[in-house]
């Protein structure tokens, strides 16, 4: 029998299969939730709009993305310091990672907002998009930026819940936000005809229903702690933050490069692969579920120092993102042609989704290794594994496409976006070791004094 004061984390029974599911099924749906976000916004242009109005909505979210995302080391920082906290049994520190989180994204997403009509001149600048398809975007972007605060203090809740294993809560938070958005998608742009304006009001009113939504989830832990502006712990928010914002930086750029890498084949290759691009969010998101587990998992055991734990995390959540990457995959070859033909009414953009739907139906798998070793490093905060990785794999990936797009056109820009998957994973992986011999040498933290 264990001895009594024996801490949690090292007598918890051993993750199983079961667990894993258990965890990883709400932030599947939760994910999926959050991809069909931008799959609804392509949907309803699709429908109701033009290849330009489904070009503008592609530019644009990739724009967004870009400034969102570059922020995401909010929701990845916090679930690794969170769950960290967790497996060493402090609990202070647990309620204090979230303060922060939203405290920081309050302020960056406030000054992203009063920072707006100058990203506003130079965000569209780079993309080789027609000025009609700009001048569109442009609309979207002005209507969507009145999200930003409730965006980034979103991805301070939704980083705590996973860190804490509260993954239907975390479900709860993105079915209210998809249903929102959905609703008021439908609502601006087939009711009023208000166009990508209207995809991006509709959505940034969702967020900030999301948000409300979720301070009411987590209201008991923002009584503000002794602890909340530790300079240690502060220091390594910081740090963890610059480094994980480096790599996000580099990955959002990628998939920039892939948007305008087609845009510079056309307006009808731009909305085609823009088209393809929600598939390949779909199938992240959803197997991110796996990847967000080991995060939690990993980071539990790296914080209570416990090696045998933290490897039987990356082998059970790997063996099952495995199963239904390949699942995905058979889907997406045997029903995304229907659902492009049924839903894409623009036929130049419907014929360039249909012809390398294949390209798509492979990222599933070939995505997997990078995405789970991603959340293994994440789980264990190892920043500059993560931004190193990062950006390498960029490097390597614009190289491949300016090889590969002049001789074979689109299908070099999807072959290109491929190899990303592959650098990264291969970057990452050189890694490993060292997290290893971290993870059985490093001491266990002390958790803050209760008082």
């Amino acid at each position: 029998m264990s001895a009594p004061n024996m801490p949690r984390a090292m007598t918890a029974q051993p993750l199983s299969r079961n667990k894993v599911m258990g965890l990883a099924v709400p932030v599947m749906l939760a994910q999926a939730a959050t991809a069909s976000t931008g799959v609804v916004d392509t949907a309803v242009m699709g429908l109701y709009g033009t290849k330009f109005d489904l070009g503008a909505v592609g530019v644009a979210a990739v724009v967004m993305n870009f400034l969102y995302w570059a922020f995401g080391f909010l929701r990845m920082s916090t679930t690794g310091l969170t769950a960290q906290a967790s497996g060493a049994e402090d609990r202070i520190e647990v309620d204090s990672v979230l303060q922060r989180a939203l405290l920081l994204g309050a302020a960056l997403g406030l000054a992203i907002l009063l920072l707006s009509p100058l990203l506003r001149l130079l965000v569209f600048e780079p993309f080789s998009a027609g000025e009609e398809v700009k001048s569109l975007a442009r609309e979207y972007f002005d209507a969507r930026v009145w999200g930003a605060p409730a965006v980034l203090m979103g991805y301070g809740i939704t980083g705590w819940l996973l860190g804490t294993g509260r993954t239907g809560q975390l479900l709860a938070f993105q079915i209210v936000m998809n249903g929102t958005n959905a609703a008021l998608d439908i609502w601006f742009v087939a009711g009023l005809g208000w166009g990508p304006a209207g995809i991006g009001a509709g959505t940034a009113i969702a967020e900030w229903v999301a948000l409300a939504f979720g301070l009411v989830i987590v209201r008991g832990r923002l009584v503000r702690s002794q602890h909340l502006f530790d300079r240690t712990r502060l220091a390594a928010l910081i740090n963890a933050n610059r480094d994980i914002l480096i790599r996000t930086l580099a990955l959002l750029f990628c998939f920039a490069w892939f948007v305008n890498s087609g845009a510079s084949l056309g307006t009808a290759t731009l909305a085609g692969n823009e088209v393809l691009l929600q598939f390949v969010s779909v199938s992240a998101f959803v197997l991110d579920g796996f990847a967000f587990v080991a995060e939690k998992e990993i980071g539990e055991a790296y914080g209570a120092r416990n090696r045998a734990r933290l490897m039987r995390a990356m082998r059970l959540t790997t063996e099952l993102a495995f199963a239904f990457g390949v699942l995905i995959s058979l889907a997406y070859f045997v029903g995304g042609g229907w659902l492009i033909s049924n839903f894409v009414a623009d036929p130049e953009a419907r014929a360039v989704a249909l012809a390398f739907l294949p390209f798509c139906a492979a990222v599933p798998i070939v995505g997997l290794p990078c995405w789970q070793l991603d959340g293994f490093f994440l789980g264990a905060t190892q920043g500059k594994a993560l931004r190193n990785a990062g950006v390498i794999s960029c490097l390597l990936y614009v190289g491949t496409d300016l090889l590969l797009r002049p001789a074979f056109g689109n299908a070099g820009v999807w072959s290109a976006f491929m190899t990303m998957y592959i650098w990264r994973a291969l970057a990452l992986g050189a890694y490993m070791p060292a997290l290893l011999r971290q993870t059985r040498e490093s001491q266990p933290r002390q958790p803050a004094r209760q008082t």
